[in-house]
């Protein structure tokens, strides 16, 4: 099959999360069981039109984010260049309607990462201090073409349950989507933990991540090692400030922006992963991390990830942290939920598992079955 994954951003180029890092994951599984993939999405900075990364051929088009279907209508050529058998969104989008309009007559695929109301769009943007006219204006944009674009899609799928019955309200679906997880690379050895009590944020210092949460826990835990992974790519200033009030603490490591290989030493030496931010749907990283036997602590609590395999931290202050962490290092009560996590993983998310469930969904889309 010839596949075109339609994203918004790709692991190693330009600033990405967890979107960038499951379709990278997905393509490069795609491509090991001999299927020709692209990947579409909006151009980054620095980026070239076309690149072959990988076995993936990754084509771009200049066009901001988040924009109106008619302002990028006359990138239509690339999809139809690309004749792709199936176009499957990682999350509805821009691009997932130019595609179908590109090509009506192929089979197009979403799968929902993040779906999200006004609520969550003004929590999203709420340091950006926007208008409500504002807000309102890109929101009705928005929804009238991603809404339109999943609701003319072929198949629909959700990578988390939790949301499938937002996703149905949202994008006023006639049938609830099936569910779709997003693989992760379950470690065949299990390296080891840090004989010192070790913790790990991974992922970007936007505000609604709040990192320098994460460093305000790290100054009431002098005794644990707190290793704060990332950066803030997009705001120089904002960067050197977390940077600046970490070096003030003695237990926090900063190792910067990680490959996967990276992320999977730190994920291996860590006894939990912290995650600080205000809202989240099911992240990459909570996988990556219980397959690693790490804990979770959470404000988010997707699928009763962080619940059921760490601490839920519902309030989301600092003494929920606070209690957050204490509970799981009395008694090693982590070394227990992080063994369950890896079993769910193991079970639910397994990466070869996984892809066998992509290419089955693609050919029931198809209607063939492929050798």
């Amino acid at each position: 099959m010839r596949i075109c994954l339609v994203a918004t951003e790709y692991r190693g180029i330009g600033p990405y999360g967890g979107f960038g890092v499951l379709t990278h994951d997905l393509a490069a599984g795609l491509v090991a069981r001999g299927h020709e993939v692209y990947v579409a999405m909006p151009r980054k900075d620095g980026q070239k039109p076309i690149e072959h990364l990988g076995g993936v051929t990754v084509v771009s088009y200049p066009s901001p984010l988040y924009v109106g279907i008619n302002g990028v209508l006359s990138y239509t050529g690339l999809y139809k260049t690309i004749d792709a058998d199936v176009y499957h969104s990682q999350e509805p989008s821009t691009g997932t309607r130019l595609a179908q309009i590109a090509e009506p007559r192929k089979k197009h695929i979403v799968t929902f990462q993040d779906p999200r109301d006004l609520a969550d769009w003004r929590l999203e943007w709420a340091p950006r201090k926007l208008s409500r006219a504002y807000m309102w204006k890109f929101y009705l944009k928005y929804q009238h073409t991603s809404g339109r674009a999943a609701r003319r899609a072929h198949a629909r799928y959700c990578q988390a349950k939790y949301i499938t019955e937002k996703v149905v309200r949202l994008y006023r679906l006639s049938e609830r989507p099936g569910f779709l997880p997003n693989p992760v690379v379950v470690p065949n050895e299990s390296l080891p933990k840090d004989p010192r009590p070790t913790v790990c944020y991974l992922g970007r210092w936007d505000p609604r991540k709040r990192p320098e949460l994460f460093v305000a826990l790290a100054e009431r835990f002098p005794d644990v090692h707190f290793i704060l992974a990332g950066a803030c790519l997009n705001d120089a200033a904002r960067d050197a400030q977390i940077r600046e009030r970490c070096h003030q603490a003695e237990n926090v490591e900063m190792p910067g922006w990680l490959d996967a290989a990276a992320r999977a030493r730190i994920l291996g030496r860590s006894w939990i992963l912290i995650n600080t931010s205000t809202r989240e749907c099911l992240p990459v990283s909570y996988l990556e991390a219980a397959s690693h036997h790490c804990a979770i602590l959470s404000h988010g609590n997707a699928d009763e990830f962080a619940s059921t395999f760490g601490y839920h931290a519902r309030a989301g202050d600092l003494e929920d942290y606070v209690s957050g962490l204490t509970y799981l290092l009395q008694e090693g009560r982590w070394r227990a939920l992080g063994a369950k996590g890896y079993g769910y993983v193991l079970n639910t998310h397994e990466f070869e598992n996984v892809i066998s469930q992509h290419i089955a969904a693609y050919e029931r889309a198809l209607g063939t079955r492929h050798g």
